[in-house]
C-alpha cells in the first residue's frame, strides 16, 4: 500500500515591520485545514473553474478525500512542524496525490518554496524499530452518564494531566500495533490556540489573549517504537491517532533507526 506525503515550507517572513500573511495563516487552523482541502477538488470543480475564481465551496472539494474517515483510499491528515529560525513547514499525509498548483493558485504568497510531493510505502515487520514523531490531543470524555430520558450523553472532552500524557500514548500503541521505548521517550506538552476568524489584531497578540479563541491541548511525542503488529500500525498510520485531527493532530510519522 502507498500513499502520498507533501511538505509544504511556509513563508513566514523575517522583517517584523511587512506584512507576514504566511505567519498569520497557520495561526489559524480552521483557515490551515481549508486551504489543505483546496488540494483534493472534484472534477466539475477543477473544470469549471481552473483559475480558482469562485469562492471556496466545501462541496466542490474533497469527495470521498475530505471530512470523511481516513483509509487507505480517502482521506488526509497533516501536522505543522516549527523549524529552526522560525521557518515552518506542514507536513500532508494523503491517500491520494494532491493538486497543490491548483490550491494555492491564488496563494502562492503563503509559500517560500514550491510544494515537495513523494509517493512512500506503508510496510512494516515484526519487531522493526522506528524513530516516530506524533503531535496528539491526549484527552478524556466526561459527563457521558445516562440521562434522564435514558439516552447516554455524548459528554465532551478536557486535556489530560502532564502525568498522564505518557500513559495514554502506552495505551494508544497497545491497540496501534507498536510498543514504546519508555526510556527513549520525550513527552513536550503545551497548547494550541485558534479561531475561526481572525479580527484585525496586532500580529504580535498573544493567541490566548485574542477575544472568541479556544485552545487544544498539544503534546509532541517522539523517540523509538518496536513494531509488534503490522497491520495494526498501517492502520493507525493511515487512521491517525488520537482526536482533533482536522486542527492538526493525530499525524504518525516514521523512520528507520540507524
Amino acid at each position: 500500500m502507498n500513499m502520498y506525503l507533501s511538505y509544504l515550507l511556509i513563508d513566514t517572513g523575517d522583517n517584523p515591520d511587512r506584512p507576514r500573511p504566511g505567519r498569520l495563516w497557520i495561526r489559524n487552523r480552521y483557515h490551515v485545514h481549508q486551504r489543505l482541502c483546496m488540494a483534493f477538488p472534484n472534477r466539475n470543480r477543477k473544470a469549471d473553474d481552473p483559475d480558482f475564481i469562485q469562492p471556496f465551496q466545501p462541496a466542490d472539494f474533497g469527495v470521498d478525500q475530505v471530512h470523511v474517515p481516513r483509509q487507505p483510499d480517502q482521506g488526509f491528515l497533516f501536522r505543522i512542524d516549527p523549524l529552526p529560525g522560525g521557518r515552518v513547514a506542514i507536513l500532508v499525509q494523503s491517500a491520494t496525490k494532491p493538486d497543490w498548483d491548483y490550491a494555492f493558485h491564488n496563494a502562492g504568497f503563503l509559500l517560500a518554496a514550491p510544494p515537495e510531493i513523494k509517493s512512500f510505502a506503508v510496510d512494516f515487520r515484526p519487531r522493526q524499530r522506528l524513530r516516530f514523531r506524533l503531535l496528539a490531543n491526549p484527552t478524556r470524555k466526561i459527563d457521558t452518564k445516562t440521562g434522564p430520558g435514558g439516552k447516554r450523553r455524548s459528554g465532551r472532552r478536557v486535556p489530560l494531566a502532564k502525568g498522564e500524557l505518557a500513559a495514554w500514548l502506552i495505551r494508544k500503541a497497545a491497540t496501534a500495533g507498536f510498543n514504546v521505548d519508555s526510556n527513549a521517550l520525550a513527552i513536550q506538552p503545551s497548547f494550541v490556540y485558534f479561531r475561526k476568524t481572525e479580527k484585525h489584531l496586532p500580529e504580535n497578540s498573544a493567541d490566548e489573549q485574542r477575544p472568541g479563541g479556544q485552545k487544544l491541548r498539544a503534546v509532541l511525542y517522539e523517540g523509538i517504537i518496536e513494531v509488534a503488529d503490522p497491520e495494526k500500525l498501517r492502520a493507525a498510520l493511515v487512521a491517525g491517532i488520537g482526536s482533533a485531527k482536522g486542527f492538526g493532530f493525530g499525524l504518525l510519522s516514521v523512520a528507520a533507526c540507524r
